[in-house]
């Protein structure tokens, strides 16, 4: 067993909140399979420590699993949906320890461009004249309290009403009990129309105060600028460095399971769940 030296590391208070929810291994189940040769908690160090220094894949620390089964594990995960399981049973066990219900129904959402390094292809890339950044840019959905909720990547030069039709539309597979979006300008118009009749979703824009000068704290809006704040204390996040926009997801998503994992953490929670949990609110 490596020995944990790195801050990114788990904690073993951490790992006992990861491990249950990842998948059975194969040479568990069934079917049957090769035995995996490296411990999942080493696996899940290496993504940990990706996010958190911003390193290259290929310049991982010796002492973890080789690059390539570590990026494997990472995409696989990802591509099985066993990553955004994750995040949502941690963020309902915040909600929980909050006295709030499991699923909130009422969210926020908001954008963040940032620049693209030379691995972007120019296909998944644009530029953002607003922000003058040539990159991508993240859509975040969250809670009341700033729990992530559904992140999507996108080209920086994709206006923000179109992308929110793709967010929204995933946020309501994933989370049927939603019923209230609050946005800031950028959303308003159609979109609010088009999300009523084809969701049951309904967008509150937040605009600034007319009168107002210089930074202004606004209403709602705060809290997912504070969410993507907290992403960009992972180094890995400061600029999009993969390849594939699903992947970049994936990593933002890593960031906020390690916050999340942190937080349960120092409060002393336990894997188990609350047998019978509290009715949904905001």
């Amino acid at each position: 067993m490596r020995r944990r030296r790195y801050p990114s590391d788990t904690t073993n208070a951490e790992w006992a909140l990861i491990e249950p929810l990842l998948p059975t291994p194969a040479c568990e189940t069934a079917k049957g399979g090769r035995p995996e040769k490296h411990p999942r908690r080493e696996i899940v160090d290496a993504i940990r420590y990706v996010v958190d220094t911003g390193c290259k894949w290929r310049a991982l620390p010796a002492d973890f699993p080789p690059w390539r089964t570590v990026w494997g594990f990472m995409a696989r995960w990802a591509a099985a949906g066993v990553i955004g399981q994750i995040r949502d049973h941690l963020a309902s066990r915040i909600r929980c320890g909050m006295g709030k219900g499991p699923r909130a129904v009422a969210t926020v959402i908001d954008s963040q461009s940032v620049k693209a390094a030379e691995t972007v292809s120019r296909d998944s890339r644009g530029y953002d004249a607003g922000k003058k950044i040539n990159g991508r840019k993240r859509h975040m959905v969250v809670d009341t309290r700033g729990l992530p909720l559904l992140v999507l990547v996108t080209p920086a030069d994709l206006h923000d009403a179109a992308a929110a039709k793709e967010v929204l539309f995933r946020l309501r597979l994933m989370h049927p009990e939603i019923t209230i979006v609050w946005a800031d300008s950028a959303y308003a118009g159609k979109l609010v129309g088009w999300a009523k009749q084809h969701l049951s979703l309904t967008i509150k824009p937040v605009s600034r105060p007319k009168d107002a000068s210089g930074f202004v704290v606004l209403p709602r809006r705060w809290v997912v600028e504070r969410s993507l704040a907290w992403m960009m204390h992972a180094r890995r996040h400061a600029r999009d460095y993969e390849r594939l926009v699903q992947h970049s997801e994936t990593l933002i998503t890593w960031a906020a399971i390690t916050l999340m994992t942190r937080r349960l953490a120092r409060k002393g929670a336990t894997p188990s769940w609350p047998r019978k949990p509290a009715p949904a609110d905001g």
